[in-house]
């Protein structure tokens, strides 16, 4: 029978009254208890929360034996430890410390006892100890021993003998399986010595029996340790191979697209993906084929493996043979350097900060004391945002002797700490109106910016900040016992804020994303002829603002699902992206000045008719966006370890675990700073410009060539020497990181710069 009920409460509810009056009713009961790991993941282990669990789950264990009979087995196990923030998934001492194993009064043979190889119970003997007590058979690939004392029941130890035969027999039979199959090769090595341990069982009687019988199963998993733990050098080399082509194709693509006349770009893009397409199609079936005919010499190689390799080598081999890139300095020049040196060094402050460098020299150059005072004031900010992101760090287990937690108050607790709390409201009041201020400057805050930023986003921000203070109410028992009350308020809130900004901010976006105002005037000449003069405030920034409130609809969902030292990061981090901005665009103006000055014809600087629609980009310009989301992704609490989820996050929505809503939180928790990133980057070519070509407007391949810059950055995946305390977790992170960045820019160039080109178009008459 089952029961169909909350797991934190359930068990408590219900096994009891199964085990006293339903005796008859049941062989097998499993009760999974979750309000400790729940608990701990919430509050951290030296929460009173945590205490109260603990004791309640003492007392339901004590209630339990205590309704037990004697024919009764009573087996409980805790699947992991608990770091200091609640935590688990990393292999720190308290995670992966031993746990006390209690046992009946039974002693282990002095035959086999100094024997033994492991003197600790390892959690694979469990399984075939818990199947044999259970009368079942051991699982066919389990490698591991019976604990000893728990079958050494009677006086001539034949219990034990026939549990030990047991194990061993069916560690054979896998043996022989494995050996059977088409990966039987790779036991080649150990062979010899397991076949000599098995010939000293069926030739050895008595107490030395059990000797032999334990040798054997401990040196079968000795043995497979060292087999699974080697590392496919061939499969690694290709997959190498394949990551490194893909980027030059990118890099290729992003290179060759500045080129592309803006009314020739789709069709130019759709025969490069056409050809990328059809090349990966023919490289499948090569793959097939090459497999088929190669396959005695590609050892360890499956089919589907070859097929992959040589359709992505096809795939990306097409991109660069079709785009024929021309090589010269100006190409070498524009090699992303800065991504090649992060690889090897972690230092994005750094990074960060002296990548705006160039900027504040070509301030000092500036013709205008306007673009000299704008280009080191907005550096200025854009580095004291930086500095304070910084502020909140959160420590890996080996970095604890020279790092300090200040995301959480301490490091053995997930609350937020008091600065925390005295800064977030006024940080979620603040990021709106500093938002507001500098569209200002382009006259760019009236239209949809003028309602969006007061009626949507502001009140969402503020919402999302009030969501996390409830949830710190409610773990710090500031009200006592009204837990479920603000439960269900926290529930209700973040579920409302995430439909209104959703559903209201994209419908109200979607259908007028212009943030413009448009008067008419009559004016009298001398002549007396009347003349209609029509005055467009924000027309030079007539992309990049309505583009901004389509970002600012995805930062305020990220907001909503980020804690309170979180929130402030991110606000500090949309300062710095709009800081950044701003500079840019400065320079930009700088140059443009500074090339009119130089020309024949100074003039034409008053011409805006000859004024290039699009802002010519480099790679250096997507460099400082790029390090700010990867600073953004750990200044909110994140490192690429598995402990470091902040699994609070997945409670946003609904009060207990619910699909997809809790993965979609914690997704959007742990990478939406990669995401804001992504989305953000053609920012980089729509701040401050202005729909001038007299033609349809065409600002997409410059945001295209920008997306694929970004993506390019992140596609260089981080090394570590630590195979698998780091690297697994920090190779996986890049993965999803690249995922989440490529889904961003498809979202930002596709929908969000489309949408924004054809309503612009619309207004001034030029196409969609």
């Amino acid at each position: 029978m089952t029961f169909a009920f909350d797991s934190f409460n359930g068990v408590i509810d219900n096994l009891l009254p199964l085990m006293r009056h339903h005796q008859n009713s049941w062989h097998f009961a499993i009760g999974h208890g979750l309000g400790v790991d729940h608990a701990g993941h919430r509050v951290g282990p030296d929460h009173p929360i945590l205490r109260d669990k603990l004791e309640q789950m003492n007392t339901l264990l004590r209630n339990v034996v205590a309704a037990m009979d004697d024919d009764t087995l009573l087996i409980m196990l805790g699947d992991h430890g608990m770091d200091k923030m609640g935590n688990h998934g990393g292999d720190s001492v308290l995670e992966t410390i031993k746990t006390p194993l209690s046992l009946p009064n039974y002693t282990i043979p002095e035959a086999i006892l100094p024997m033994i190889t492991f003197p600790d119970a390892l959690q694979i003997d469990l399984v075939p100890t818990i199947s044999l007590l259970l009368g079942l058979p051991i699982p066919f690939n389990n490698l591991g021993t019976v604990i000893p004392e728990l079958f050494n029941r009677d006086s001539d130890g034949s219990s034990l003998r026939k549990a030990m035969e047991l194990n061993v027999a069916q560690i054979r039979r896998y043996l022989d399986a494995y050996r059977s199959s088409s990966s039987g090769k790779e036991l080649d090595a150990a062979w010899n010595d397991l076949s000599v341990a098995w010939g000293d069982i069926n030739a050895i009687h008595g107490h030395h029996r059990l000797i032999a019988l334990d040798n054997f199963t401990r040196l079968a998993l000795s043995a497979c340790r060292v087999l699974w733990a080697q590392f496919n050098v061939f499969l690694m080399g290709a997959g190498l191979a394949v990551i490194g082509l893909s980027i030059v194709a990118a890099w290729v693509l992003y290179s060759k697209l500045c080129d592309v006349a803006d009314d020739d770009w789709e069709k130019w893009v759709d025969d490069k993906v056409w050809w990328s397409f059809s090349a990966s199609v023919v490289g499948s079936v090569a793959g097939y084929l090459m497999h088929v005919m190669f396959h005695e010499y590609l050892d360890g190689v499956a089919m589907h493996q070859t097929v992959l390799f040589v359709a992505a080598i096809s795939s990306s081999f097409a991109m660069v043979a079709t785009t024929r890139p021309t090589i010269t300095l100006k190409s070498i020049k524009s090699l992303p350097i800065f991504l090649i040196l992060h690889t090897l060094y972690r230092i994005v402050l750094f990074f960060l900060i002296s990548s705006i460098v160039p900027s504040i020299i070509t301030g000092f150059t500036a013709p205008t004391s306007w673009l000299h005072y704008r280009i080191l004031g907005f550096s200025a900010l854009f580095a004291i945002c930086a500095r304070l992101m910084a502020m909140s760090t959160v420590c890996r287990e080996e970095q604890h002797l020279y790092c300090t937690v200040t995301f959480y108050a301490s490091e053995s607790s997930s609350a937020p700490p008091l600065t925390a709390l005295l800064l977030a409201f006024p940080v979620a009041i603040a990021v709106p109106r500093i938002v507001r201020r500098i569209l200002k400057i382009s006259k760019s805050d009236s239209g949809l910016a003028a309602t969006f930023i007061p009626l949507l986003f502001a009140p969402s921000l503020i919402a999302g900040t009030m969501f996390w203070m409830l949830e710190w109410v409610d773990s710090a028992q500031v009200l006592g016992g009204m837990g479920d009350v603000l439960r269900v308020t926290r529930t209700v809130l973040a579920r409302t804020t995430a439909a209104v900004i959703l559903i209201g901010g994209l419908s109200v976006w979607w259908t007028s994303p212009v943030c413009l105002a448009i008067s008419k005037s009559q004016s009298s000449e001398a002549s007396t002829q009347e003349k209609t003069e029509v005055t467009v405030l924000g027309f030079a920034n007539a992309f990049g603002s309505p583009y901004l409130m389509f970002w600012l609809i995805f930062f305020s969902v990220v907001w909503l699902t980020t804690q309170l030292s979180g929130q402030i990061v991110l606000g500090l981090s949309a300062i710095a992206l709009l800081s950044y901005l701003e500079i840019i665009d400065s320079v930009r103006d700088v140059h443009s000045l500074n090339n009119a000055f130089t020309s024949p014809t100074p003039s034409s600087t008053l011409d805006l008719a000859n004024t290039n629609s699009n802002h010519d980009l480099s790679f250096s310009d997507i460099v400082p966006l790029a390090h700010l989301a990867t600073h953004t992704y750990y200044s909110t609490g994140h490192q690429s370890t598995f402990p470091s989820i902040q699994w609070k996050s997945a409670f946003i929505l609904d009060k207990t675990l619910s699909f997809p809503f809790s993965h979609i939180s914690v997704a959007l928790n742990t990478f939406g700073p990669f995401l804001l990133g992504a989305l953000a980057a053609p920012l980089i070519v729509l701040w401050n410009l202005p729909p001038l070509s007299p033609q349809k407007p065409c600002p997409r391949p410059n945001a295209l060539r920008a997306a694929l810059a970004l993506s390019l950055y992140f596609a260089v995946l981080r090394r570590h020497l630590m195979v698998w305390k780091i690297f697994a977790p920090r190779y996986l992170n890049a993965g999803f990181g690249l995922w989440v960045v490529d889904v961003g820019v498809l979202v930002g160039v596709g929908v969000g710069v489309g949408r924004v080109a054809g309503e612009i178009g619309r207004v001034f008459g030029r196409g969609a």
